[in-house]
């Protein structure tokens, strides 16, 4: 092992081309929780949130998750000061079309005129001429999906974005999408303890496109002592969290796992999660766990 291999863990989750032109490392982080209670205002600790931020990088993280909501657009302003100007090979995917009106509260919406202003506010808010992933945060029942997707597609066409993709959605959603614009990630929720997307991920394999889990780690009663992520963790010297996160990487090579932490120490455990590598017959016990 170098020392630059030592040093940053993110390079041995292997990598994996969004869009076919977007090389990532599979390990990412997702920068939801360096925002305040309820996913809104400023951190507690804004110099630890931006520490956070740098370490990543310093890790061999080269792929951040992020949403206009979050904040709102606090976390987008965080990373621009964290990291702006951008390492060469930083991915940064942003998300639009979920509205705040207070802490803990969340309002899909996807008149084509308000993705647009808040793709426009990303921009500014990031530091960026073009979001390299666009994902439509929630599709908005109230308004069809064609120009949801449509408006995206003119952003991209304007050259604002580079490639979209979806949040929270079933196959045939994915499919419906993919007749409108080129889809190129899928964003569900998804863990080693609840795999309800399961058919989302087999199909975003199957047709090359990135699944990010949000919420990868969670782990509840698979962890409990003498529990099979306890059992496994202590074969591999590793905790739970770091289990979860390997048996995800395992899972699918479209698997792009996010955990986000406000953290430094939380952030450092879990991308040492890219250097576990499971058996078969390990992975193999976690999954018939659930």
């Amino acid at each position: 092992m170098t020392a630059s291999s030592a040093s940053r863990p993110a390079d041995a989750s292997g990598v994996f081309s969004i869009g076919g032109d977007l090389p990532v490392r599979r390990l990412g982080y997702g920068a939801m929780q360096i925002t305040g209670t309820g996913v809104w205002g400023e951190p507690k600790d804004r110099p630890e949130a931006l520490r956070v931020l740098r370490r990543a990088i310093e890790l061999g993280v080269n792929f951040i998750d992020t949403a206009d909501s979050y904040g709102p657009f606090v976390s987008e302003q965080l990373i621009r000061e964290a990291l702006h100007p951008y390492p060469d090979d930083l991915v940064i995917g942003t998300k639009g079309g979920f509205a705040r009106t207070g802490p803990g509260e969340w309002r899909a919406i996807g008149r084509p005129e308000y993705l647009r202003q808040q793709t426009e506010l990303s921009l500014r808010h990031l530091g960026l001429e073009r979001i390299d992933l666009y994902q439509l945060h929630r599709i908005d029942p109230q308004v069809p999906l064609a120009e949801q997707l449509g408006e995206l597609g003119r952003l991209q066409e304007e050259g604002k974005i580079r490639h979209i993709g979806l949040s929270e959605v079933t196959v045939e959603q994915l499919r419906q999408a993919r007749e409108i614009v080129e889809i190129v990630s899928v964003q569900n929720l998804y863990n080693l303890a609840n795999r309800k997307a399961e058919t989302v991920l087999d199909y975003a394999e199957a047709e090359g496109i990135a699944f990010i889990p949000w919420f990868p780690i969670a782990t509840g009663e698979l962890a409990r002592p003498g529990g099979p992520l306890d059992r496994t963790a202590t074969e591999h010297g590793s905790s739970p969290s770091q289990l979860a996160l390997a048996w995800l990487l395992h899972r699918s090579p479209v698997m792009l796992p996010i955990p986000g932490t406000s953290r430094v120490a939380h952030l450092e455990e879990n991308t040492e999660a890219g250097r576990i590598r499971l058996s078969g017959e390990q992975f193999a016990a976690l999954s018939a766990a659930v």
